[in-house]
């Protein structure tokens, strides 16, 4: 935690503890005035000021507490030039009371906030970090979206094409069932071996997903070019399947689809994405 997160969560603990000692205050006040119904009125009136406060924030709290005192002194003004004998003066703290419960309240929350944001901040931060598979020490989505937007802006600025690839193991769940978790393992580092073996230095590979593994290229080629280079991972997936003790007695397999970025169709780097995803569904 750095200074400033430091100094936040100290005004917060400060806010929370004034706030509590203002509340033991207004309930000792409250026993000792002994006016019940007034008491019971002006405290639900400052819980819907607090209300106000936590939602809508200081200015809004500041608006209606000074209306809520404008009100007050109406009433006692009035009572005092109809000769009421028994003006509650004594009442009199429920002017200031919800008033300095309103900052107390929003102090606290307002540097809650800023320590939520900070703590958002720190998810993001780790999430970035994150963006290298710590197993087969490929990148991640994350790193494949950013990448993308940097392929995009190639793409437009210099017409370079760009194509994804994303493959998926056939019928992986059926595999899944029937394989040891030994064999699982081996059968992704294989393929992320292969993958990497048959692409060239320029040619980005990512982890997607580890549940459903999926992998993904980023090539400057267009989409016959892109087919060349998925055919020669193909070709070496199932030569390296062949020739493995452990895997060679079963059917396995890769899909692959392939999708080219359209700056017309396409507006993020979750649309080319989803599209070599969708046209896994084609590869028979």
């Amino acid at each position: 935690m750095d200074k400033n997160d430091e100094k936040s969560s100290l005004y917060q603990d400060i806010g929370l503890l004034f706030f509590i000692s203002l509340f033991g205050m207004t309930a000792i006040l409250m026993a000792i005035t002994g006016n019940i119904l007034l008491n019971v009125i002006y405290l639900f009136c400052a819980m819907t000021l607090l209300m106000i406060t936590y939602f809508f924030g200081l200015v809004p709290s500041l608006i209606s507490n000074i209306v809520f005192i404008g009100i007050q002194v109406v009433i006692m003004i009035y009572q005092y030039t109809n000769n009421i004998n028994q003006i509650p003066w004594q009442l009199s703290f429920w002017m200031v009371i919800p008033l300095l419960l309103s900052i107390a309240l929003y102090s606290m929350t307002r540097n809650q906030i800023i320590l939520q944001k900070a703590n958002s901040e720190l998810r993001t931060s780790l999430i970035q970090r994150g963006a290298f598979d710590e197993e087969t020490n490929l990148r991640t989505t994350v790193a494949y979206i950013e990448d993308i937007a940097v392929f995009a802006e190639t793409n437009r600025r210099f017409d370079i094409p760009v194509t994804t690839a994303i493959i998926k193991i056939r019928y992986f769940s059926d595999l899944k069932r029937m394989m040891s978790q030994g064999q699982l393992e081996h059968l992704l580092k294989l393929t992320t071996s292969t993958i990497k073996a048959k692409t060239r230095t320029n040619d980005i590979t990512y982890l997607l997903n580890n549940e459903d593994p999926t992998w993904a290229i980023l090539l400057y080629t267009d989409t016959k070019g892109a087919q060349i280079a998925t055919n020669r991972i193909k070709k070496g997936f199932e030569d390296n399947i062949e020739t493995d003790d452990s895997l060679s007695s079963m059917a396995i397999s890769m899909i692959v689809g392939i999708a080219t970025w359209d700056a017309e169709t396409m507006k993020t780097p979750y649309d080319l994405m989803n599209a070599g995803i969708h046209e896994t569904q084609y590869d028979v």
